[in-house]
This record gives structure tokens, C-alpha cells and sequence, in this order.
């Protein structure tokens, strides 16, 4: 199994035992199907004894849990986890995102930039739609390819050296791009106008109609200032 560059990550003095549990939640939860004690034992390079105590131990918390085929996936308690992390990000944008995919009839995706990529925290379906694009939740873009990406560096201050469609977003208000992500599909983000987030933010539709991402740039551009108000305000009434 290849080792994830972004989490294969030296363990300072004295926490290599986290850093381990920390890198196999990650690859469970990246996995889509589940990891095999041999392929935990294989990702950290230890015995098979070793990687069997690290799963149990995550599964005595609940963090991982074994399922038929004997693959350990996320347990209970990541659900946990993942809904506590940008609770009022997530609360101010999912009832905005609902209404986006419907009125697109695509899937909309929340993304914050997590080092050089963008990871998705909360995927919206239509609930009008016949058919859409799915996604796994936790899913990551590259900044420097794809919708996603392009529109978080445009919320930054220009850079000399940035991508074409970099420049061109910060200067539409929205991204766009085609089959850089995935193959065939058109993609549309607009970043999310806040200081009330530690990290950047940004929107975005996905969908193989070109004819739906020509008329979304608008659409998500003011979906992405409704969400940006609605925390300014929320931050400022809680004081």
C-alpha cells in the first residue's frame, strides 16, 4: 500500500504511538472500504501483532469498528468527530446548499483548504434530481487544479506565478473547470466571504450538463455571499 505523503508525518519524541493511531483513522476513513490488519501492518511498516493493538484500541473508542469481511472501517464515534469540526460553517451553509442543488439539480460541496489541497466537509444532494453526481465525504482537490482549488487561492492576494484561472475567478467572482477532477464534469466554486472561519472556505457544483454550469456562476457566487452574511451575523449576535 502507498503511504499518504500528506500524513506520513515524523513523529516527534514521544507521540509515535498517536501519530500511528492518527494515521490509520485517516486511511480507514479515505479507504471507501476498510483496511485488513496486514494492510494497517503494511501502511506503518510493523508487525501484524502491533497493527491488531492499534486497531483495538481504536475500536475500544469507538474509532474503528470490524465489519463482515474482517476490513476495519470508521466507527460510530468519527461521525462525532466530523460533525464537530466548523459546526457554525456547516450550520450557515448546509440550508443555503440545499437550496443551490435543487434549484441546479446538482450535487453542492463545502470545501476548506486543509494544506495544498481542498477537502470536502459537507456534501448536498438534490432531492429533485432523477440523477447527480456522488461523492465520498472527506474527498480532497489539488489547489492548483480544479474549481475547488482555483477558487480558494483567488481568495487570497494575487501571487506572480498563480494558474491563468486563478486570476480570471478573482476577477468573475467564481471559478470554473472541466475534467480536471473528473473526467467530464464541469465544476463551479465561489469562496466564501468570512474572517469568522480559521480557515478558508469555498462552494461548489458539480455537474456533467454544461448548460447548468454556464447559468451557475451567479448562483453559487450569491449562494457563497448569503452563507459569508449569515456568519458574520451569527458570530456577531453571539458577542
Amino acid at each position: 500500500m502507498q503511504r499518504d505523503k500528506d500524513t506520513d508525518v515524523k513523529a516527534r519524541d514521544g507521540n509515535q504511538t498517536l501519530a500511528r493511531g492518527l494515521r490509520v483513522m485517516l486511511a480507514i476513513a479515505d479507504s471507501g472500504r476498510g483496511l485488513s490488519v496486514q494492510q494497517v501492518g503494511d501502511l506503518l511498516g510493523v508487525h501484524r501483532s502491533i497493527a491488531y493493538r492499534i486497531m483495538q484500541t481504536l475500536a475500544d473508542f469507538g474509532l474503528a469498528t470490524r465489519n463482515r469481511a474482517g476490513l476495519y472501517v470508521p466507527g460510530a464515534r468519527m461521525a462525532t468527530l466530523a460533525g464537530a469540526y466548523l459546526p457554525a460553517l456547516r450550520d450557515a451553509a448546509e440550508p443555503v446548499m440545499q437550496q443551490l442543488a435543487n434549484k441546479l439539480q446538482s450535487t453542492v460541496l463545502l470545501f476548506v483548504e486543509q494544506h495544498r489541497e481542498a477537502q470536502a466537509v459537507s456534501i448536498i444532494e438534490p432531492t429533485n434530481a432523477s440523477y447527480h453526481i456522488s461523492f465520498q465525504p472527506g474527498m480532497k482537490t489539488p489547489l492548483d487544479r480544479g474549481a475547488s482549488g482555483y477558487s480558494l487561492l483567488a481568495a487570497r492576494p494575487p501571487t506572480p506565478d498563480e494558474p491563468p484561472a486563478v486570476t480570471l475567478a478573482r476577477q468573475t467572482g467564481y471559478a470554473r473547470s472541466h475534467g480536471e477532477v473528473r473526467p467530464g464534469a464541469f465544476a463551479v466554486s465561489a469562496w466564501i466571504p468570512t474572517d469568522e472561519t480559521p480557515t478558508r472556505a469555498t462552494l461548489s457544483i458539480v455537474t456533467y450538463t454544461e448548460e447548468i454550469a454556464d447559468k451557475a456562476g451567479v448562483e453559487i457566487r450569491r449562494a457563497a455571499d448569503k452563507i459569508g452574511r449569515l456568519l458574520d451575523r451569527a458570530y456577531l449576535e453571539a458577542g
